[in-house]
């Protein structure tokens, strides 16, 4: 969906300013919100797409006037409240009012280091050979869905180089909505700066990103 989160190149946002030695985390309750959001995770309730779409469809100026790890704990309350485990009067009153879902399973603290080195593998395999190969001129798809998608809104209806085939995976667009994991290939794509920003882009320049197969057409 083109919401807030798809930011590349837009102006009037700032410059992006590497902190020297940044932490990995800023404050204390930033790493309580990372261990809820992944421990919720592990209900099996919902996929890293879903999670991810949650956090897209937040109100622009929710999302935009908010830290990281402030986006995921809103986009969770949504998440809770979608898959019955929390209600908005629970939200709102810090407290359990009512028996909620029962989560398929409960992470406990011996078991964080196993699922943590464990991982989300998304690597699927498909049937069908790669369509397009290294090297191969391709164009993005020109959508604007209002659903998930991983193709960012300035890579759209865009020329570039196939650099290589990635594999395949879990097709996010689809896993985010329930509708199965429908794994595709995926590939990186190389575009010329003055291809994504035009005519004053530093001509020096390439960008790249991982697309899926249903984004590319031939050219």
């Amino acid at each position: 969906m083109n919401g807030p989160h798809d930011l590349g190149g837009q102006h009037g946002l700032g410059p992006v300013a590497p902190e020297k030695d940044e932490p990995c985390f800023h404050a204390e309750w930033e790493k309580r919100a990372l261990g809820i959001t992944l421990s919720c995770g592990a209900f099996g309730a919902w996929t890293i797409d879903e999670s991810r779409h949650a956090r897209e469809t937040l109100p622009p100026a929710t999302y935009l006037a908010a830290s990281y790890y402030e986006i995921w704990i809103r986009a969770l309350e949504k998440l809770l409240k979608r898959h019955g485990f929390v209600t908005q009067a629970e939200l709102d009153g810090g407290q359990m009012l009512e028996k909620g879902r029962e989560p398929k399973r409960v992470l406990k603290a011996d078991m964080v280091a196993g699922a943590l080195a464990r991982g989300g593998p998304c690597d699927r395999a498909v049937d069908a050979p790669p369509r397009f190969v290294a090297g191969e001129t391709v164009r993005t798809r020109n959508f604007h869905p209002e659903t998930h998608t991983r193709l960012p809104r300035y890579a759209r209806a865009k020329v570039g180089v196939v650099e290589a085939v990635q594999g395949s995976f879990v097709f996010p667009d689809d896993n985010a909505h329930g509708e199965g994991e429908n794994p595709q290939w995926l590939y990186t794509v190389v575009f010329s700066a003055s291809e994504i920003w035009g005519e004053s882009a530093d001509p020096t320049l390439t960008v790249s990103i991982d697309a899926w197969e249903s984004y590319l057409e031939r050219v």
